[in-house]
């Protein structure tokens, strides 16, 4: 029996062991489909506050691991296979083991969808990013892409033309989903040129370690060529990884928790924290605030059901 079993090991899932721990809650933290969350696949942080000259991603988790196992956070590798919250303590259930928790906190995160291409895979965190507003700095005076053609796609754009000298816009359809005021706010900026419709064939170099560029082929005409970028950002959207919580918490059309009053989902007890619930925001600062959130707010309803 746990009084407090933490989902996911991101910056969410970490600063609530944290806190957790810190409350004397032992919490117990299955690490999840993706150790480390987001974090653990970039480079350099830079916008995470208290580190003046940044931090690399997977140095910034493995101290908030650190951190909670110093005062107490248990730790399991895998990822959960089942949930039952029909009564107290709810059931979690993984491969080979299964446990039994007072509260929960979910903070499995969110995937972002990729090309499906090796090289992006090699290069992610080189070069190949899913985040304009983490790493756009790094691209002053630079070429660079940006893959997608929704709102998100044309948000990631106008924003990285702050830094870059030109966006490629590279989109598989000519027609965007992006709305009509997102689309003619990208148009009309001169730093952004539209190639449609491209599919992504490969990112260059992988044998350099380092984007030098992007192979593209226009499927109306076959034609195939290489665009001369230095990073390509990847903005096709966004997968919660809340599979196994169908059917049992709310949840919105595209799979986000709903949460309310910070971060209660509509099962007392079970809480939810960092990208798993936040369709807006996706920065490590505010997943880790809502694991703060979701662990003090857990602390208080044990005291409430200790006090009958």
């Amino acid at each position: 029996m746990h009084n407090v079993i933490i989902i996911g090991s991101g910056c969410a899932g970490l600063t609530a062991a944290i806190y957790a721990a810190r409350a004397n809650l032992k919490p117990l933290v299955i690490d999840g489909h993706e150790p480390g969350g987001q974090l653990s696949l970039t480079t350099m942080v830079e916008n995470f506050p208290g580190f003046p000259e940044g931090i690399l991603g997977p140095e910034l988790i493995e101290n908030m691991r650190k951190q909670a196992v110093r005062f107490g956070a248990e730790f399991r590798a895998g990822a959960v296979t089942e949930v039952d919250f029909s009564h107290r303590p709810f059931k979690i259930a993984m491969a080979k083991e299964s446990f039994e928790a007072l509260t929960l906190i979910v903070a499995s995160g969110a995937s972002a969808r990729m090309l499906g291409v090796e090289s992006e895979r090699k290069l992610l965190g080189y070069g190949v990013s899913t985040c304009a507003t983490c790493d756009g700095f790094f691209y002053r005076t630079k070429e660079i892409a940006v893959v997608g053609g929704g709102d998100t796609a044309m948000e990631e754009a106008i924003f990285l033309t702050r830094f870059a000298s030109k966006v490629h816009l590279l989109h598989r359809r000519n027609e965007f989903r992006a709305s009509k005021i997102m689309l003619d706010r990208a148009h009309a900026n001169e730093k952004i040129v539209f190639h449609t419709p491209v599919t992504v064939d490969e990112v260059l170099d992988v044998a350099k370690g380092a984007v030098e560029g992007v192979r593209i082929t226009n499927t109306d005409t076959g034609k195939t060529e290489v665009l001369p970028v230095h990073g390509v950002f990847i903005a096709i959207g966004h997968d919660p990884n809340t599979k196994v919580f169908r059917g049992k918490l709310d949840m919105d059309a595209n799979g986000y928790l709903k949460t309310h009053d910070g971060g209660r989902t509509n099962i007392e007890g079970v809480f939810a924290a960092g990208d798993v619930q936040d369709i807006h925001y996706r920065q490590a600062i505010t997943a880790a605030g809502s694991g703060c959130m979701a662990a003090i707010d857990a602390e208080k309803l044990l005291e409430k059901m200790q006090q009958g």
